[in-house]
Protein backbone atom coordinates (compact mmCIF):
# COMPACT_ATOMS: atom_id res chain seq x y z
CA UNK A 1 0.00 0.00 0.00
CA UNK A 2 1.43 3.35 -0.99
CA UNK A 3 0.71 5.81 1.82
CA UNK A 4 0.54 9.35 0.52
CA UNK A 5 -1.29 11.57 3.02
CA UNK A 6 -0.66 14.69 1.01
CA UNK A 7 -2.56 13.25 -1.94
CA UNK A 8 -5.70 13.26 0.21
CA UNK A 9 -5.18 16.22 2.51
CA UNK A 10 -2.85 18.57 0.66
CA UNK A 11 -4.05 22.04 -0.25
CA UNK A 12 -5.16 22.36 -3.83
CA UNK A 13 -4.33 25.70 -5.39
CA UNK A 14 -6.89 27.32 -7.63
CA UNK A 15 -5.56 27.92 -11.10
CA UNK A 16 -7.17 30.69 -13.12
CA UNK A 17 -6.65 30.77 -16.86
CA UNK A 18 -7.59 33.85 -18.83
CA UNK A 19 -7.54 33.99 -22.59
CA UNK A 20 -6.40 37.50 -23.55
CA UNK A 21 -5.98 37.39 -27.32
CA UNK A 22 -4.72 35.39 -30.27
CA UNK A 23 -2.26 37.04 -32.65
CA UNK A 24 -1.61 36.07 -36.22
CA UNK A 25 1.85 36.92 -37.52
CA UNK A 26 1.76 37.99 -41.14
CA UNK A 27 4.50 37.73 -43.73
CA UNK A 28 5.91 41.09 -42.72
CA UNK A 29 6.12 39.97 -39.09
CA UNK A 30 7.92 36.79 -40.06
CA UNK A 31 10.40 38.76 -42.11
CA UNK A 32 10.99 41.10 -39.23
CA UNK A 33 11.76 38.17 -36.98
CA UNK A 34 14.31 36.94 -39.51
CA UNK A 35 16.09 40.33 -39.52
CA UNK A 36 16.04 40.63 -35.76
CA UNK A 37 13.69 43.59 -35.68
CA UNK A 38 10.56 43.74 -33.56
CA UNK A 39 7.75 41.61 -34.99
CA UNK A 40 4.71 43.25 -36.46
CA UNK A 41 1.34 41.76 -35.41
CA UNK A 42 -1.24 41.68 -38.12
CA UNK A 43 -4.90 40.66 -38.15
CA UNK A 44 -5.10 40.31 -34.36
CA UNK A 45 -8.07 38.15 -33.31
CA UNK A 46 -9.47 38.58 -29.82
CA UNK A 47 -11.36 35.72 -28.21
CA UNK A 48 -13.49 36.36 -25.17
CA UNK A 49 -12.82 34.01 -22.28
CA UNK A 50 -15.75 31.62 -21.73
CA UNK A 51 -17.83 32.19 -18.63
CA UNK A 52 -17.18 29.29 -16.28
CA UNK A 53 -20.31 28.70 -14.19
CA UNK A 54 -20.29 28.81 -10.41
CA UNK A 55 -22.11 26.00 -8.64
CA UNK A 56 -21.89 27.60 -5.20
CA UNK A 57 -25.62 28.35 -4.98
CA UNK A 58 -26.57 24.83 -6.04
CA UNK A 59 -24.07 23.25 -3.65
CA UNK A 60 -25.28 25.39 -0.76
CA UNK A 61 -28.84 24.28 -1.40
CA UNK A 62 -28.27 20.53 -1.82
CA UNK A 63 -25.44 19.63 0.57
CA UNK A 64 -27.70 19.48 3.67
CA UNK A 65 -29.51 16.57 1.97
CA UNK A 66 -26.29 14.58 1.37
CA UNK A 67 -25.01 12.38 4.19
CA UNK A 68 -22.27 9.93 5.06
CA UNK A 69 -23.35 6.37 5.79
CA UNK A 70 -21.42 4.34 8.34
CA UNK A 71 -22.00 0.61 8.35
CA UNK A 72 -21.20 -1.83 11.12
CA UNK A 73 -21.13 -5.60 10.97
CA UNK A 74 -21.32 -8.24 13.67
CA UNK A 75 -17.89 -9.80 14.14
CA UNK A 76 -18.05 -13.30 15.55
CA UNK A 77 -15.64 -13.89 18.45
CA UNK A 78 -12.54 -15.79 17.39
CA UNK A 79 -12.26 -19.32 18.70
CA UNK A 80 -9.64 -19.75 21.42
CA UNK A 81 -7.36 -22.46 20.10
CA UNK A 82 -4.79 -21.95 22.81
CA UNK A 83 -2.24 -20.52 20.41
CA UNK A 84 -0.20 -17.44 21.17
CA UNK A 85 -2.03 -14.51 19.55
CA UNK A 86 0.21 -11.66 18.54
CA UNK A 87 -0.71 -8.12 19.59
CA UNK A 88 0.28 -6.99 16.12
CA UNK A 89 -2.68 -8.40 14.14
CA UNK A 90 -3.02 -5.08 12.33
CA UNK A 91 0.66 -5.09 11.34
CA UNK A 92 1.26 -1.78 13.13
CA UNK A 93 4.62 -2.82 14.55
CA UNK A 94 6.05 -2.81 11.05
CA UNK A 95 5.48 0.92 10.69
CA UNK A 96 7.90 3.68 11.75
CA UNK A 97 7.32 5.18 15.18
CA UNK A 98 5.33 8.09 13.79
CA UNK A 99 1.93 8.69 15.48
CA UNK A 100 0.54 10.62 12.52
CA UNK A 101 1.52 7.93 10.05
CA UNK A 102 0.17 5.19 12.32
CA UNK A 103 -3.16 6.98 12.67
CA UNK A 104 -3.41 7.42 8.91
CA UNK A 105 -2.59 3.77 8.29
CA UNK A 106 -5.03 2.55 10.95
CA UNK A 107 -7.85 4.58 9.44
CA UNK A 108 -7.24 3.96 5.76
CA UNK A 109 -5.78 0.45 5.62
CA UNK A 110 -8.10 -2.18 4.29
CA UNK A 111 -9.46 -0.29 1.29
CA UNK A 112 -10.86 -2.86 -1.09
CA UNK A 113 -13.53 -3.61 -3.59
CA UNK A 114 -16.65 -5.63 -3.01
CA UNK A 115 -18.37 -7.62 -5.70
CA UNK A 116 -16.36 -5.85 -8.38
CA UNK A 117 -17.73 -2.48 -7.26
CA UNK A 118 -15.50 0.50 -6.78
CA UNK A 119 -16.23 3.40 -4.46
CA UNK A 120 -16.74 1.44 -1.25
CA UNK A 121 -14.64 2.27 1.73
CA UNK A 122 -13.87 -0.79 3.81
CA UNK A 123 -12.23 -1.24 7.18
CA UNK A 124 -10.32 -4.24 8.46
CA UNK A 125 -10.52 -4.74 12.21
CA UNK A 126 -9.09 -8.20 12.48
CA UNK A 127 -7.76 -7.43 15.96
CA UNK A 128 -11.23 -7.07 17.49
CA UNK A 129 -12.58 -10.39 18.74
CA UNK A 130 -15.17 -9.28 21.30
CA UNK A 131 -18.20 -9.91 19.09
CA UNK A 132 -19.22 -6.26 19.05
CA UNK A 133 -20.35 -4.43 15.89
CA UNK A 134 -17.38 -2.81 14.14
CA UNK A 135 -17.20 -0.39 11.19
CA UNK A 136 -16.72 -2.25 7.93
CA UNK A 137 -17.82 0.22 5.31
CA UNK A 138 -18.50 3.86 4.76
CA UNK A 139 -20.26 5.44 1.84
CA UNK A 140 -22.61 8.24 0.89
CA UNK A 141 -26.34 8.75 0.61
CA UNK A 142 -29.02 11.41 0.27
CA UNK A 143 -32.49 12.11 1.63
CA UNK A 144 -35.44 11.71 -0.74
CA UNK A 145 -38.14 12.83 1.70
CA UNK A 146 -38.46 15.08 4.74
CA UNK A 147 -39.43 12.13 6.95
CA UNK A 148 -35.99 10.51 6.83
CA UNK A 149 -35.92 8.10 3.89
CA UNK A 150 -32.56 8.08 2.13
CA UNK A 151 -30.88 6.27 -0.76
CA UNK A 152 -27.46 4.65 -0.95
CA UNK A 153 -25.81 1.70 -2.72
CA UNK A 154 -26.51 -1.93 -1.88
CA UNK A 155 -22.80 -2.72 -1.82
CA UNK A 156 -22.32 -0.15 0.93
CA UNK A 157 -24.83 -1.76 3.31
CA UNK A 158 -25.08 -5.42 2.31
CA UNK A 159 -22.75 -6.73 5.04
CA UNK A 160 -24.11 -4.39 7.69
CA UNK A 161 -26.06 -5.04 10.87
CA UNK A 162 -26.15 -1.44 12.16
CA UNK A 163 -26.23 1.85 10.29
CA UNK A 164 -25.36 5.42 11.25
CA UNK A 165 -26.04 8.51 9.15
CA UNK A 166 -23.70 11.45 9.57
CA UNK A 167 -25.34 14.76 8.66
CA UNK A 168 -23.60 17.61 6.91
CA UNK A 169 -23.22 19.41 10.26
CA UNK A 170 -21.58 16.34 11.85
CA UNK A 171 -24.63 15.13 13.77
CA UNK A 172 -24.95 11.34 13.86
CA UNK A 173 -28.32 9.55 13.68
CA UNK A 174 -29.20 5.86 13.75
CA UNK A 175 -30.92 4.40 10.68
CA UNK A 176 -32.62 1.14 9.80
CA UNK A 177 -32.44 -0.75 6.54
CA UNK A 178 -35.75 -0.72 4.64
CA UNK A 179 -34.79 -2.76 1.58
CA UNK A 180 -32.07 -3.55 -0.95
CA UNK A 181 -31.87 -4.45 -4.63
CA UNK A 182 -28.58 -6.10 -5.65
CA UNK A 183 -29.53 -6.05 -9.34
CA UNK A 184 -29.38 -2.25 -9.50
CA UNK A 185 -27.06 -1.84 -6.50
CA UNK A 186 -29.60 0.30 -4.62
CA UNK A 187 -30.68 0.41 -0.98
CA UNK A 188 -33.09 2.49 1.09
CA UNK A 189 -32.51 3.45 4.73
CA UNK A 190 -34.71 5.42 7.13
CA UNK A 191 -33.41 7.64 9.87
CA UNK A 192 -35.17 6.93 13.13
CA UNK A 193 -36.87 9.97 14.67
CA UNK A 194 -39.50 12.59 13.95
CA UNK A 195 -37.28 15.36 12.60
CA UNK A 196 -37.74 17.09 9.27
CA UNK A 197 -34.90 16.65 6.82
CA UNK A 198 -33.75 18.57 3.78
CA UNK A 199 -34.21 16.36 0.73
CA UNK A 200 -33.61 16.42 -3.02
CA UNK A 201 -35.76 15.29 -5.95
CA UNK A 202 -35.06 12.94 -8.83
CA UNK A 203 -35.00 14.56 -12.27
CA UNK A 204 -35.84 13.11 -15.67
CA UNK A 205 -32.44 11.89 -16.80
CA UNK A 206 -33.68 11.36 -20.37
CA UNK A 207 -33.21 15.10 -20.86
CA UNK A 208 -29.54 14.92 -19.88
CA UNK A 209 -27.16 15.31 -22.80
CA UNK A 210 -23.54 14.38 -23.23
CA UNK A 211 -21.55 17.48 -22.37
CA UNK A 212 -23.93 18.79 -19.69
CA UNK A 213 -22.43 19.97 -16.42
CA UNK A 214 -22.84 17.66 -13.40
CA UNK A 215 -21.98 17.96 -9.71
CA UNK A 216 -21.07 14.98 -7.51
CA UNK A 217 -21.41 15.31 -3.74
CA UNK A 218 -20.28 12.62 -1.34
CA UNK A 219 -17.93 11.26 1.29
CA UNK A 220 -14.69 10.21 -0.47
CA UNK A 221 -12.17 8.50 1.81
CA UNK A 222 -14.29 9.43 4.83
CA UNK A 223 -13.55 13.14 4.44
CA UNK A 224 -17.21 14.17 4.64
CA UNK A 225 -19.10 16.46 2.28
CA UNK A 226 -16.95 16.88 -0.81
CA UNK A 227 -18.02 18.47 -4.09
CA UNK A 228 -16.57 17.70 -7.51
CA UNK A 229 -17.67 18.98 -10.90
CA UNK A 230 -17.51 17.51 -14.39
CA UNK A 231 -19.62 16.75 -17.42
CA UNK A 232 -21.67 13.86 -18.72
CA UNK A 233 -19.12 11.89 -20.73
CA UNK A 234 -21.48 9.28 -22.19
CA UNK A 235 -24.92 7.72 -21.81
CA UNK A 236 -26.28 4.16 -21.80
CA UNK A 237 -23.06 2.52 -20.67
CA UNK A 238 -23.09 -1.25 -20.15
CA UNK A 239 -20.30 -2.27 -17.76
CA UNK A 240 -21.52 -5.87 -17.34
CA UNK A 241 -22.47 -5.38 -13.70
CA UNK A 242 -26.06 -6.56 -14.03
CA UNK A 243 -29.06 -7.12 -16.29
CA UNK A 244 -30.19 -3.49 -16.22
CA UNK A 245 -26.94 -1.68 -16.97
CA UNK A 246 -27.67 1.75 -18.43
CA UNK A 247 -25.16 3.97 -16.67
CA UNK A 248 -24.40 7.65 -17.01
CA UNK A 249 -20.65 8.10 -17.41
CA UNK A 250 -19.04 11.20 -15.95
CA UNK A 251 -15.57 12.65 -15.49
CA UNK A 252 -16.51 14.29 -12.18
CA UNK A 253 -14.11 12.84 -9.61
CA UNK A 254 -15.67 9.85 -7.86
CA UNK A 255 -13.60 7.95 -5.32
CA UNK A 256 -14.03 5.28 -2.67
CA UNK A 257 -16.66 6.52 -0.27
CA UNK A 258 -18.64 8.35 -2.96
CA UNK A 259 -20.75 5.24 -3.50
CA UNK A 260 -24.43 6.00 -2.99
CA UNK A 261 -23.97 9.74 -3.34
CA UNK A 262 -25.99 11.84 -5.77
CA UNK A 263 -25.01 13.20 -9.16
CA UNK A 264 -26.76 16.54 -9.69
CA UNK A 265 -27.52 18.55 -12.79
CA UNK A 266 -26.86 22.28 -12.83
CA UNK A 267 -30.29 22.89 -11.27
CA UNK A 268 -29.55 20.78 -8.21
CA UNK A 269 -31.75 17.85 -9.27
CA UNK A 270 -30.59 14.23 -8.92
CA UNK A 271 -29.91 12.66 -12.31
CA UNK A 272 -27.88 9.71 -11.05
CA UNK A 273 -26.53 7.75 -8.10
CA UNK A 274 -22.77 7.25 -8.11
CA UNK A 275 -21.90 3.59 -7.89
CA UNK A 276 -18.70 2.57 -9.71
CA UNK A 277 -15.46 3.73 -11.26
CA UNK A 278 -12.91 2.24 -13.60
CA UNK A 279 -9.43 2.67 -12.19
CA UNK A 280 -6.27 0.59 -12.05
CA UNK A 281 -5.24 2.32 -8.82
CA UNK A 282 -8.56 2.59 -7.02
CA UNK A 283 -8.60 6.39 -7.32
CA UNK A 284 -10.46 8.53 -9.81
CA UNK A 285 -9.10 8.72 -13.32
CA UNK A 286 -12.16 10.50 -14.69
CA UNK A 287 -14.25 7.44 -15.55
CA UNK A 288 -17.17 7.12 -13.15
CA UNK A 289 -20.63 5.62 -13.50
CA UNK A 290 -23.98 6.62 -12.05
CA UNK A 291 -27.29 4.77 -11.97
CA UNK A 292 -29.73 6.95 -14.00
CA UNK A 293 -32.48 8.55 -11.94
CA UNK A 294 -35.35 7.15 -14.00
CA UNK A 295 -34.20 3.60 -13.34
CA UNK A 296 -33.40 4.31 -9.70
CA UNK A 297 -36.58 6.16 -8.80
CA UNK A 298 -38.88 3.23 -9.59
CA UNK A 299 -36.74 0.77 -7.63
CA UNK A 300 -36.42 3.18 -4.71
CA UNK A 301 -40.18 3.70 -4.54
CA UNK A 302 -40.80 -0.06 -4.45
CA UNK A 303 -38.20 -0.56 -1.73
CA UNK A 304 -39.73 2.28 0.24
CA UNK A 305 -43.27 0.91 -0.04
CA UNK A 306 -42.73 -2.85 0.11
CA UNK A 307 -39.17 -3.37 1.35
CA UNK A 308 -38.52 -5.37 -1.84
CA UNK A 309 -38.78 -5.04 -5.59
CA UNK A 310 -41.82 -6.14 -7.60
CA UNK A 311 -40.70 -6.28 -11.20
CA UNK A 312 -42.63 -7.27 -14.27
CA UNK A 313 -41.80 -10.62 -15.87
CA UNK A 314 -42.35 -11.86 -19.41
CA UNK A 315 -41.17 -15.43 -18.92
CA UNK A 316 -38.82 -15.85 -21.87
CA UNK A 317 -35.15 -16.60 -22.42
CA UNK A 318 -33.58 -14.25 -24.93
CA UNK A 319 -30.41 -13.75 -26.92
CA UNK A 320 -29.09 -11.07 -29.29
CA UNK A 321 -30.20 -10.79 -32.90
CA UNK A 322 -26.99 -10.92 -34.93
CA UNK A 323 -26.70 -10.02 -38.60
CA UNK A 324 -26.60 -13.72 -39.47
CA UNK A 325 -29.74 -14.45 -37.46
CA UNK A 326 -31.52 -11.45 -38.96
CA UNK A 327 -30.66 -12.67 -42.48
CA UNK A 328 -31.86 -16.17 -41.61
CA UNK A 329 -35.19 -14.79 -40.38
CA UNK A 330 -35.64 -12.54 -43.39
CA UNK A 331 -35.28 -9.34 -41.36
CA UNK A 332 -33.85 -6.28 -43.09
CA UNK A 333 -31.84 -5.18 -40.03
CA UNK A 334 -30.56 -6.83 -36.87
CA UNK A 335 -32.68 -5.50 -34.01
CA UNK A 336 -34.78 -6.66 -31.11
CA UNK A 337 -34.43 -9.66 -28.78
CA UNK A 338 -34.62 -13.23 -30.07
CA UNK A 339 -36.73 -15.55 -27.92
CA UNK A 340 -34.61 -18.62 -27.30
CA UNK A 341 -37.09 -20.31 -24.99
CA UNK A 342 -40.29 -19.91 -22.98
CA UNK A 343 -40.41 -20.60 -19.23
CA UNK A 344 -42.93 -23.29 -18.31
CA UNK A 345 -45.75 -21.81 -16.27
CA UNK A 346 -44.78 -18.26 -17.26
CA UNK A 347 -46.99 -15.50 -18.66
CA UNK A 348 -46.49 -16.56 -22.30
CA UNK A 349 -46.46 -20.34 -21.86
CA UNK A 350 -49.90 -20.35 -23.52
CA UNK A 351 -48.35 -19.93 -26.96
CA UNK A 352 -48.66 -16.14 -27.10
CA UNK A 353 -44.93 -15.88 -27.72
CA UNK A 354 -42.89 -18.75 -29.14
CA UNK A 355 -39.23 -19.67 -29.32
CA UNK A 356 -37.89 -18.11 -32.52
CA UNK A 357 -39.99 -14.95 -32.24
CA UNK A 358 -38.13 -11.65 -32.28
CA UNK A 359 -39.48 -8.99 -29.91
CA UNK A 360 -39.04 -5.57 -31.50
CA UNK A 361 -41.38 -3.44 -29.39
CA UNK A 362 -42.69 -3.75 -25.83
CA UNK A 363 -45.51 -1.61 -24.47
CA UNK A 364 -44.82 1.08 -27.04
CA UNK A 365 -41.05 1.11 -26.47
CA UNK A 366 -38.71 0.08 -29.28
CA UNK A 367 -36.33 -2.78 -28.48
CA UNK A 368 -33.17 -1.88 -30.37
CA UNK A 369 -31.01 -4.60 -28.84
CA UNK A 370 -31.39 -7.52 -26.48
CA UNK A 371 -30.41 -5.66 -23.29
CA UNK A 372 -33.24 -3.16 -23.77
CA UNK A 373 -35.93 -5.77 -23.11
CA UNK A 374 -35.13 -6.88 -19.53
CA UNK A 375 -34.99 -3.28 -18.39
CA UNK A 376 -38.32 -2.14 -19.85
CA UNK A 377 -40.07 -5.32 -18.70
CA UNK A 378 -38.71 -4.98 -15.17
CA UNK A 379 -39.87 -1.36 -14.99
CA UNK A 380 -43.45 -2.39 -15.87
CA UNK A 381 -46.03 -3.09 -13.15
CA UNK A 382 -46.85 -6.67 -12.24
CA UNK A 383 -50.20 -7.70 -13.74
CA UNK A 384 -50.20 -5.06 -16.47
CA UNK A 385 -51.53 -6.11 -19.89
CA UNK A 386 -49.11 -4.87 -22.56
CA UNK A 387 -48.83 -5.00 -26.33
CA UNK A 388 -45.76 -6.81 -27.61
CA UNK A 389 -44.73 -6.50 -31.25
CA UNK A 390 -42.96 -9.60 -32.56
CA UNK A 391 -41.59 -10.88 -35.84
CA UNK A 392 -42.65 -14.49 -36.42
CA UNK A 393 -41.46 -16.28 -39.54
CA UNK A 394 -40.84 -12.94 -41.21
CA UNK A 395 -44.26 -11.49 -40.39
CA UNK A 396 -44.70 -8.64 -37.89
CA UNK A 397 -47.62 -9.02 -35.50
CA UNK A 398 -48.83 -7.70 -32.15
CA UNK A 399 -49.78 -9.90 -29.19
CA UNK A 400 -51.25 -9.03 -25.80
CA UNK A 401 -49.41 -10.25 -22.69
CA UNK A 402 -50.25 -9.93 -18.99
CA UNK A 403 -47.02 -9.65 -17.03
CA UNK A 404 -46.12 -11.85 -14.08
CA UNK A 405 -43.74 -11.03 -11.23
CA UNK A 406 -40.04 -11.58 -11.80
CA UNK A 407 -39.36 -12.71 -8.24
CA UNK A 408 -41.97 -15.48 -8.63
CA UNK A 409 -40.72 -16.35 -12.09
CA UNK A 410 -37.21 -17.00 -10.88
CA UNK A 411 -38.52 -19.92 -8.84
CA UNK A 412 -40.15 -21.40 -11.94
CA UNK A 413 -37.04 -20.85 -14.03
CA UNK A 414 -34.82 -22.56 -11.46
CA UNK A 415 -37.29 -25.45 -11.29
CA UNK A 416 -36.69 -26.19 -14.96
CA UNK A 417 -33.15 -27.35 -14.36
CA UNK A 418 -32.97 -31.07 -14.99
CA UNK A 419 -30.40 -33.77 -14.52
CA UNK A 420 -27.02 -32.56 -15.71
CA UNK A 421 -25.07 -35.74 -14.98
CA UNK A 422 -23.45 -37.26 -18.03
CA UNK A 423 -23.31 -40.99 -18.55
CA UNK A 424 -19.73 -41.99 -19.24
CA UNK A 425 -20.53 -45.67 -19.82
CA UNK A 426 -19.73 -47.86 -22.76
CA UNK A 427 -20.28 -46.54 -26.24
CA UNK A 428 -23.83 -47.14 -27.46
CA UNK A 429 -24.51 -49.11 -30.65
CA UNK A 430 -24.49 -47.15 -33.88
CA UNK A 431 -27.73 -45.52 -35.01
CA UNK A 432 -28.92 -44.04 -38.28
CA UNK A 433 -26.76 -40.99 -38.84
CA UNK A 434 -26.01 -38.24 -41.35
CA UNK A 435 -23.30 -35.64 -41.85
CA UNK A 436 -24.23 -32.02 -42.46
CA UNK A 437 -22.54 -28.63 -41.92
CA UNK A 438 -19.64 -30.20 -40.05
CA UNK A 439 -21.89 -32.20 -37.72
CA UNK A 440 -22.70 -35.86 -37.44
CA UNK A 441 -26.32 -36.22 -36.42
CA UNK A 442 -28.39 -39.17 -35.29
CA UNK A 443 -31.76 -40.26 -34.03
CA UNK A 444 -32.63 -39.31 -30.47
CA UNK A 445 -33.67 -42.56 -28.78
CA UNK A 446 -33.16 -44.26 -25.45
CA UNK A 447 -29.61 -45.26 -26.30
CA UNK A 448 -28.47 -41.80 -27.34
CA UNK A 449 -30.30 -40.21 -24.42
CA UNK A 450 -28.36 -42.48 -22.07
CA UNK A 451 -25.04 -41.92 -23.82
CA UNK A 452 -25.24 -38.12 -23.70
CA UNK A 453 -27.38 -37.73 -20.57
CA UNK A 454 -30.22 -35.98 -22.41
CA UNK A 455 -33.38 -35.23 -20.43
CA UNK A 456 -36.55 -37.15 -21.30
CA UNK A 457 -38.51 -34.04 -22.33
CA UNK A 458 -35.97 -32.97 -24.99
CA UNK A 459 -36.91 -33.89 -28.55
CA UNK A 460 -35.24 -33.48 -31.93
CA UNK A 461 -32.10 -34.76 -33.62
CA UNK A 462 -28.99 -35.38 -31.54
CA UNK A 463 -25.54 -34.13 -32.57
CA UNK A 464 -23.14 -37.02 -32.03
CA UNK A 465 -19.93 -35.43 -33.33
CA UNK A 466 -18.59 -32.07 -34.52
CA UNK A 467 -15.77 -31.80 -37.06
CA UNK A 468 -12.82 -29.75 -35.92
CA UNK A 469 -12.54 -26.28 -37.58
CA UNK A 470 -15.96 -26.73 -39.21
CA UNK A 471 -18.68 -24.07 -39.36
CA UNK A 472 -20.46 -25.86 -36.50
CA UNK A 473 -17.31 -25.91 -34.37
CA UNK A 474 -16.82 -22.18 -34.95
CA UNK A 475 -20.25 -21.60 -33.41
CA UNK A 476 -19.40 -23.60 -30.30
CA UNK A 477 -21.76 -26.49 -31.06
CA UNK A 478 -21.00 -29.54 -28.94
CA UNK A 479 -21.82 -33.27 -29.18
CA UNK A 480 -24.85 -34.04 -27.06
CA UNK A 481 -26.76 -30.94 -28.08
CA UNK A 482 -30.06 -31.53 -29.86
CA UNK A 483 -31.34 -29.80 -33.01
CA UNK A 484 -35.02 -29.06 -32.39
CA UNK A 485 -35.74 -26.62 -35.22
CA UNK A 486 -34.16 -25.36 -38.42
CA UNK A 487 -35.42 -22.02 -39.76
CA UNK A 488 -38.31 -22.26 -37.30
CA UNK A 489 -39.43 -25.66 -38.59
CA UNK A 490 -39.36 -28.66 -36.24
CA UNK A 491 -37.10 -31.61 -37.07
CA UNK A 492 -37.37 -35.14 -35.65
CA UNK A 493 -35.04 -37.27 -37.81
CA UNK A 494 -31.69 -36.88 -39.56
CA UNK A 495 -33.62 -36.90 -42.86
CA UNK A 496 -35.67 -33.90 -41.69
CA UNK A 497 -32.45 -32.01 -41.07
CA UNK A 498 -31.02 -32.84 -44.50
CA UNK A 499 -34.25 -31.91 -46.26
CA UNK A 500 -34.54 -28.61 -44.41
CA UNK A 501 -30.95 -27.62 -45.18
CA UNK A 502 -31.48 -28.51 -48.85
CA UNK A 503 -34.63 -26.37 -48.99
CA UNK A 504 -32.82 -23.36 -47.52
CA UNK A 505 -30.04 -23.67 -50.07
CA UNK A 506 -32.61 -23.76 -52.87
CA UNK A 507 -34.07 -20.53 -51.51
CA UNK A 508 -30.65 -18.88 -51.80
CA UNK A 509 -30.10 -18.61 -48.05
CA UNK A 510 -26.49 -18.25 -46.94
CA UNK A 511 -27.06 -19.24 -43.32
CA UNK A 512 -29.17 -21.80 -41.51
CA UNK A 513 -30.81 -20.81 -38.22
CA UNK A 514 -30.76 -23.72 -35.78
CA UNK A 515 -32.53 -23.92 -32.45
CA UNK A 516 -30.47 -26.16 -30.18
CA UNK A 517 -31.46 -27.71 -26.89
CA UNK A 518 -28.92 -28.49 -24.18
CA UNK A 519 -28.97 -31.81 -22.37
CA UNK A 520 -31.31 -30.27 -19.77
CA UNK A 521 -33.56 -28.61 -22.34
CA UNK A 522 -32.33 -25.01 -22.30
CA UNK A 523 -32.65 -23.50 -25.75
CA UNK A 524 -30.41 -21.25 -27.81
CA UNK A 525 -30.22 -20.16 -31.43
CA UNK A 526 -27.14 -20.33 -33.65
CA UNK A 527 -26.57 -19.58 -37.30
CA UNK A 528 -24.29 -21.73 -39.45
CA UNK A 529 -22.90 -20.82 -42.83
CA UNK A 530 -24.07 -23.15 -45.61
CA UNK A 531 -21.55 -22.10 -48.26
Amino acid sequence: MNIAPNSYFGTRKRLTATVASLAVIGAVGVGALATGTAPVLADAVRVEAPQVPSFADVVERVTPAVVSVKVKAKIEPAADDGSDQSDDQDGMNNLPDNPQLRRFFREFRGFGDQGGQFGMRRFNHRGHNDGQPRPVAQGSGFFISDDGYLVTNNHVVEEGSAFTVVMNDGKELDAKLIGTDPRTDLAVLKVEGDGKFTYVDFADDSKVRVGDWVVAVGNPFGLGGTVTVGIVSARNRDINSGPYDDFIQTDAAINRGNSGGPLFNSLGEVIGINTAIISPSGGSIGIGFSIPSQLASGVVEQLRQFGETRRGWLGVRIQPVTDDIAESLGMATAKGALVAGVIKGGPVDNGTILAGDVIIKFDGKDIHEMRDLPRVVAESPVGKAVDVVIVRKGVEQTVKVTLGRLEDGEKLASGEDGNTDEDNGDKAPAVSTAAVLGMTIGELNDETRTKFGIAADVSGVVITDVTKDSAAAERGIQPGEVITEIAQESVATPKDVMDRIGALKEQGRKNALLMLASKTGELRFVTIRMD
